[in-house]
């Protein structure tokens, strides 16, 4: 199967995969979520496939510290269903400096599900 072309999730958040060659993927995400620390931006992905499994992730420096974002997924028809884990660094404290998240606090977990649009 070919992973190149647009996918989009629930949230109107857009993955991009431009190249899936010797099960490997590389290409952009980018949020619609206002509260993302990745919002704002277009991020590199890159990724590793295997049949209909897929596994991709992208980082970021932002304002608020280091973010690090992982999917994993299995396509089904045009749907890409996957869960995710975000792990934040840094959060802002009250005087507006980054301090270190606690490894509890640092960890988000959730789930999408991706349509092919292209």
């Amino acid at each position: 199967m070919s992973w190149v072309g647009r996918w989009k999730n629930q949230y109107g958040s857009i993955l991009t995969i431009t190249d899936d060659a010797e099960g490997r993927i590389t290409g952009t995400f980018k949020t619609a979520l206002l509260e993302s620390g990745f919002y704002g931006t277009e991020i590199a992905v890159s990724g590793l496939h295997l049949g209909h499994c897929i596994s991709f992730a992208f980082a970021a420096s932002t304002a608020g510290g280091d973010l690090l974002c992982s999917y994993s997924g299995l396509s089904r028809g045009d749907r890409l269903n996957t869960v995710w884990h975000v792990i934040s660094d840094g959060q802002l404290d009250p005087d507006a400096r980054i301090t270190e998240r606690p490894w509890p606090h640092a960890v988000t977990t959730n789930a999408d599900i991706f349509v092919r649009e292209t």
